[in-house]
Order: structure tokens, then C-alpha cells, then sequence
């Protein structure tokens, strides 16, 4: 017979990998000095990656929060730790916007 404390456990495991397996990886393209989508959606553990078509640097910034900087021809990423509504920028380009609500899950 199974114990109480190893069935938690298991159903515990088995909730954080359900939550993992659901994570997924949205893109944001930056071309022409433009961040396309401007608004996107994601959950808690998703990962948004900005990938820079450009031939100059770019920024993905948060006011108190992640200044991400983007090569040209290069990506970077970051993985939303926390649910809210989180605007960003270019710190290169203030002009660039961009906008990324994060659900809870």
C-alpha cells in the first residue's frame, strides 16, 4: 500500500510537469524598427524571444525590470516570471513599443 506522503508527493510531481509541458516559446520579430506582434499574450513560464532582423541593435527594456539587448541578426530571450502587464521598449529606438500581458497560468 502506497503512503499518503508519496501519493502528495507524485500528485505535486506530476502538477509542475503539466505546468512545464504547457510552456511554450512565443516570438516577437523586430524588423524596420518595429516589434511585430506589438501586443502579445503569455503565461507564467513562457519564454518570449525577440528575434532582431535589423542591421542595428535593439533593446527589449521594462521599466524596473529586464533590459534584454538584441544584436543584429541575433535573438534573445526571457522567460515571464510573474503575471501582469508589462510595456517595453528600445532603449536604442524609444519609438519601438511593445506590450506583453502575462497571465498566472
Amino acid at each position: 500500500m502506497l503512503s499518503k506522503s508519496y501519493l502528495l508527493i507524485t500528485a505535486v510531481l506530476a502538477l509542475i510537469v503539466s505546468d512545464v509541458a504547457q510552456a511554450k516559446t512565443i516570438q516577437v520579430t523586430i524588423k524596420n524598427r518595429t516589434f511585430a506582434p506589438a501586443e502579445i499574450h503569455a503565461k507564467v513560464g513562457d519564454t518570449v524571444e525577440w528575434v532582431n532582423e535589423d542591421p542595428v541593435p535593439h533593446t527589449a527594456t521594462t521599466k524596473g525590470g529586464w533590459n534584454l539587448n538584441i544584436p543584429p541578426k541575433k535573438t534573445a530571450s526571457e522567460v515571464m516570471k510573474k503575471a501582469g502587464e508589462f510595456n517595453y521598449h528600445c532603449s536604442v529606438h524609444p519609438s519601438m513599443k511593445g506590450h506583453i500581458s502575462v497571465a498566472a497560468q
